[in-house]
């Protein structure tokens, strides 16, 4: 296989127009200050399937001829770009097939079978899902649609760039989350044709540096429980990583909080949902600042396709860490007045009492005592010290929980 050209990202742009979502790019000027660089952001998470992938999946079946379109087309993915085969699919009429692991949640696969799609469950791992999908591609004569390694999927990809290089001329790097390469590739090619001086900076979470390993020759293991799901990739594409060793100058890891931290301040500034993956570029500036710093940064929200009760575990984690929210352990005298003599100092600081729960079995402390864990919220983290410091100046031994 051969890369994209400029030419076929400006054509892919050209066959594509009017079918998929000119996203917004706007500076977030909240965000500048906070990292100390330009920040721009690209809103793909406002796509009509909340993500960037519409992009290379029209470009590729706008690609087939019309023999390949009535034999219809087969993916594998248990995300985003199931949807976007699916949907674009059925708008132009094609057959589609899609492959999914058996624990793929119950609500996206029923998304992607309301776009149209047949979708058929194999295995608990995508690799399974993926061996399927070849097996039905061949038996079945269909065409099989690549989620990143298909110089059509990466053209289309691509157009992202030419849309936010027209939009903010002059950017000095271009941040973009990686998983298989397809997006960062394209988006790499069409951004040096047009201005050879932009930088390309990937990002991937540090639980998975696939990309990195195999483009710098790192050894960081693979494996674990990321917000980053859509990035979560153990085995890069072949192609993409050829295109990235040549035109990415640098590939950054971020942990899972500053992945949990990007989506929330997201919701919190810019009223916009963006999943772990598509909150990575974000996460990047939040944990490299001096990579950054002073520079115009062009950062693509790829996705915002996020569970509710994950997002909403995430916003609350992030009012914990940004100590908003406390969980106090406080040992006291189990006797009547106790409970009452500690929560008049939540009354004094001004702090709201969300949950209460003795302990006296399951403690340390002598049979007299118990431990009173209660669950509260300020205004600020200045209040909930000033708490903890009123109840220990009063008598009472307070531990604070953490996250970290």
């Amino acid at each position: 296989m051969q890369p994209p050209t400029i030419d076929d990202i400006r054509a892919a742009a050209a066959r594509i127009d009017g079918a998929v979502v000119k996203t917004p790019m706007l500076i977030s000027r909240t965000l500048s200050q906070l990292t100390g660089a330009e920040v721009w952001l690209k809103f793909e998470n406002l796509q009509f399937t909340a993500a960037y992938k519409e992009r290379g999946a029209l470009n590729k079946l706008l690609s087939l001829d019309d023999e390949e379109r009535g034999r219809g087309v087969i993916a594998s993915s248990a995300g985003n770009h199931a949807q976007a085969v699916a949907y674009h699919g059925r708008r132009l009429g094609i057959p589609v097939t899609i492959v999914m692991p058996t624990n793929t949640p119950l609500v996206k696969v029923m998304q992607t079978e309301e776009h149209g799609a047949t979708v058929i469950l194999e295995g608990e791992r995508s690799d399974d899902a993926y061996a399927k999908a070849r097996s039905l591609e061949a038996e079945r004569k269909l065409v099989f649609v690549h989620p990143f390694d298909d110089p059509a999927i990466i053209a289309g990809t691509g157009t992202v760039a030419l849309e936010m290089i027209a939009a903010a001329p002059g950017l000095d790097i271009l941040c973009v989350p990686i998983g298989g390469g397809g997006l960062i590739s394209g988006m790499a090619i069409a951004a040096r044709a047009v201005d050879p001086k932009i930088e390309m900076v990937g990002v991937e979470a540090a639980l998975y540096p696939s990309m990195k390993n195999v483009v710098e020759g790192g050894h960081g293991a693979i494996g674990g429980d990321t917000l980053a799901e859509g990035i979560a990739v153990k085995e890069p594409g072949q192609l993409t990583r050829a295109i990235i060793a040549e035109l990415v100058s640098d590939i950054l890891l971020v942990p899972e909080r500053d992945l949990e931290r990007a989506v929330a301040l997201l919701v919190a500034i810019e009223k916009s949902v963006v999943e772990g993956a598509g909150a990575a570029g974000l996460a990047a500036l939040l944990a490299h600042p001096q990579r950054f710093a002073g520079k115009r940064v062009g950062v693509v929200l790829c996705g915002g396709n996020i569970d509710t009760h994950l997002l909403a575990n995430v916003l609350v984690r992030d009012l914990v860490r940004c100590g908003r929210i406390a969980r106090l352990r406080i040992e006291a005298q189990d006797r009547p007045g106790a409970l009452a003599a500690i929560t008049a100092q939540f009354h004094d600081c001004g702090v709201n009492i969300i949950e209460t729960n003795h302990h006296r079995i399951f403690t340390r402390l002598p049979a007299k005592d118990t431990v009173i864990e209660v669950e509260c919220e300020a205004r600020d983290a200045q209040a909930i010290d000033g708490l903890v410091a009123k109840l220990e100046g009063v008598g009472f031994h307070v531990d604070r929980a953490s996250l970290d």
